[in-house]
């Protein structure tokens, strides 16, 4: 999948990511939660599902999925550059990833961008639980 007029490429496989870079990418974004290179890479190939967008050579933005392949599906790490927001990059990342799931339940968290979510069909919900077991990015080598 490609937009032509901007030189963005959608690309599904993990092929040529610079972890490293986009480690550096995310945290000069403030969008970095403290995981390593190594545990970045960890985290999208133990994905279901992901998306990256390409523009010049690197990762411009990314989105992935946690899901059973049944019914029930989690989106996450939905980023895109400051560089390149508000072209419609991070909305075609996230089509992406759901087309792959028709049938599923798709939830997500979100603290600031819930308009944008109910622009692609999410609807808030107002229960939520979470918790982190043990000490946050510890462990999680399995």
């Amino acid at each position: 999948m490609t937009n032509r007029s901007e030189g963005v490429e959608i690309r599904r496989d993990l092929t040529g990511v610079d972890w490293p870079g986009m480690k550096r990418d995310l945290a000069a974004d403030d969008f970095d939660n403290g995981r390593t290179p190594e545990q970045l890479q960890r985290s999208f190939e133990g994905s279901y599902a992901t998306s990256f967008a390409w523009a010049g050579g690197r990762v411009v933005s990314t989105a992935r999925l946690l899901a059973d392949g049944v019914c029930n599906a989690y989106l996450t790490d939905v980023w895109t550059a400051s560089v390149w927001r508000r072209r419609g990059i991070a909305s075609a990342v996230v089509r992406d990833l759901l087309e792959r799931v028709p049938g599923h339940h798709v939830a997500l968290f979100t603290a600031s961008h819930a308009p944008f979510y109910a622009g692609l069909g999410f609807e808030e919900e107002h229960t939520g639980m979470s918790t982190v077991v043990g000490t946050w990015l510890e462990g999680g080598t399995a």
